[in-house]
């Protein structure tokens, strides 16, 4: 910790950046953040102190936190986020743009004076691998201490990230990490400067809310919300939105993305890539726990990362990819030892929970975390709540953030600067009928058309949405830091710099019967899945062809002691009609017509081979 007369750095262009920050925002005090655990100690009881944090029971949950936030600052803004590039269609449609000069001149009135009251705390930060060629140096200005020691376990942040910036700066680092010397400046406050004598409140914010990203100067600004997704701006804002406009420029690819590590009998070790829409299981199958049978035979799998990927074509001919984050931000109903042991078993000590229940013995509580609620508990707002109250205990996007470095099955490299090689990538949503249980796309341009199209049905009882899909491609929908017709270029254009593609392959976890009900039983069954694309990945399982794509044999698919699953529920499984394909093409081509003009018209006309062999 250092104060603005000793600041602790010699990088010019950085000292610049924060006089600029110091004199716009005008706090009361600045410190220098140092990544220590002495800081994490004093600014978590700074934070209970000011009645932010509940120090959890240390016998139950040891170095951990709960905060309940203001219930109008509980989750990402995405109608107050925005791309200002130089053009509106440099954004593209399914963004929200603004002109550059008149939001920094916005913004430039929204942060003046922002910090009065409050400690400008300057936290420098790294995402990925300090060694890796992909890693990206950000240094974040905050006025929330909560944002603080978020970071701590989001990102490696600190002294060490801070000398390497100024040793690449005078040329005495080696020149390993692309941007060399550069740092990515993040301006952030929760927008509620303090008078003199002015109490503060335990979870500062402001209803005007603002989070903007500058892609051509590298800049993220982000004014008047605590939230993680909005304040802790080396995760959606950096990793993503940022950092996919310098992946196209670069010839790599910024993904929301799991890395899986899967390791079969032979010791012979693979790994996916996979991204999924929310809700869709992601972080039970980034955290998939082998059933019985599997581990029995000696098939391991580990994690690399549960969110974001940064992939790039590696000398070795294939794509590598890295998990730029150190930690989990995730979501906590819903999580279990039924559901996901792995996470629970993460989440046992140096945490911060947001927004879930707080138990009478000092724990925390949320739906789904027993089959049976406690009699009673602290809710999220602080109110005394009982299980016939009519209300939830935690807020449904309640949060934990907790180091990944604690999860049971962390890949050994999972740091690793290299990357792990990618053998397939997976896309997925939530489908009740249409999309069979697993297939792959015959070629890497029927893969990205597979992504590009990919969406959840909407099951909400408004009329006219319930089975309506909401596309996502490749899950980016909200984090595509550019047009999103353009990213799919992108996509295709890679496919150029890769030796080895890895293969593609579409999975749908949640296909139901006529009576509602599940045909697939999912959580760790979904090895069976997953062993079938590794086995194609490596060419030892059989497919036939389809007019969708390369779909399992049933002798081909192991269903070895699933109970109560015959060949006729495999098909079931399986199954592609063409009447819905039919409605399916039809709403893909619906999607693509926003997109039409800086869309690869190569999409099209994978669309007309679907189509023509359909009919």
């Amino acid at each position: 910790m250092s104060t603005t007369d000793t600041p602790p750095t010699t990088h010019p262009q950085l000292l610049k950046w924060v006089e600029k920050a110091i004199a716009l925002c005008k706090p009361d005090a600045v410190e220098w953040c140092d990544g220590s655990k002495q800081e994490w100690d004093r600014l978590t009881q700074k934070l209970v102190d000011g009645g932010t944090f509940t120090r959890l029971n240390p016998e139950k949950r040891p170095n951990s936190f709960l905060a309940r936030s203001a219930p109008s600052d509980v989750a990402r803004v995405e109608d107050r986020t925005f791309i200002c590039s130089k053009r509106k269609d440099m954004a593209g449609p399914t963004n929200n743009w603004a002109e550059p000069r008149e939001m920094r001149e916005l913004l430039t009135q929204k942060f003046k004076g922002c910090m009065k009251g409050r400690t400008m705390y300057v936290i420098p930060f790294c995402m990925g691998p300090l060694d890796s060629p992909l890693a990206k140096i950000g240094i974040e200005v905050t006025d929330s201490a909560y944002v603080v020691v978020n970071m701590h376990i989001m990102a490696e942040v600190g002294t060490t990230v801070l000398k390497r910036l100024e040793d690449e700066k005078v040329g005495t680092a080696p020149k390993v990490r692309h941007g060399h010397g550069f740092f990515i400046p993040c301006l952030h406050s929760v927008g509620m400067p303090l008078e003199a004598g002015q109490e503060d409140v335990p979870w500062p914010c402001n209803d005007d809310k603002y989070i903007v990203h500058f892609p051509e100067t590298r800049e993220i600004m982000s004014y008047g919300s605590g939230y993680g997704g909005n304040a802790l701006l080396g995760k959606k804002c950096l990793a993503l939105r940022i950092a996919s406009n310098i992946a196209r420029e670069h010839n790599w690819m910024a993904e929301h993305m799991l890395i899986i590590g899967i390791e079969n009998p032979e010791k012979q070790k693979s790994y996916l890539a996979c991204a999924f829409p929310s809700a869709c299981g992601k972080t039970n199958l980034a955290m998939i726990v082998p059933p019985k049978k599997y581990a029995d035979e000696g098939w391991k799998t580990t994690i690399v990362g549960d969110d974001i990927a940064w992939l790039w074509p590696h000398e070795d001919g294939k794509l590598h990819a890295i998990n730029p984050e150190n930690g989990y931000f995730g979501v906590a109903p819903g999580t279990s030892y039924d559901t996901n042991p792995r996470a629970m078993e993460s989440l046992r000590e140096n945490c911060i929970f947001t927004n879930v229940a707080l138990t009478d013995d000092g724990d925390v509580w949320w739906e789904g975390l027993t089959d049976e609620p406690p009699a009673h508990l602290i809710d999220w707002q602080g109110e005394d709540w009982t299980p016939n109250c009519g209300r939830l205990s935690s807020h449904p996007n309640s949060r934990f953030t907790a180091p990944a470095s604690q999860c049971p099955s962390i890949d050994p490299d999972w740091r690793n600067p290299e990357g792990v090689p990618i053998d397939g990538i997976v896309f997925g949503g939530r489908r009740a009928t249409t999309m069979p249980l697993v297939f792959q796309a015959f070629n890497w341009s029927h893969g990205v058309y597979l992504g590009a199209t990919m969406g959840s049905e909407m099951t909400a009882a408004a009329a006219g949405t319930i089975g309506k899909v909401r596309r996502d491609p490749m899950a980016m929908l909200p984090f595509c830091g550019y047009n999103m017709g353009e990213y799919f270029g992108h996509w295709l254009d890679m496919r150029r710099h890769i030796r080895h593609l890895p293969r593609f392959f579409h999975v749908n976890w949640f296909r139901k019967d006529e009576n509602d009900k599940f045909l697939w039983p999912g959580f760790g069954e979904n090895m069976r899945v997953i062993e079938w694309i590794l086995n194609r990945c490596q060419g030892h399982a059989v497919g036939h062809e389809t007019q969708i794509g390369w779909l399992p044999y049933f002798e081909d698919f192991n269903t070895s002691g699933l109970e109560n699953f015959s060949e006729e529920d495999f098909h079931a499984c399986m199954k592609f009609d063409r009447a819905e394909w039919h409605a399916e093409l039809t709403g893909q081509a619906e999607f693509f017509i926003d997109l039409y003009d800086p869309m690869p018209k190569e999409l099209i006309y994978q669309r007309e081979l679907i189509t023509a062999r359909l009919s």
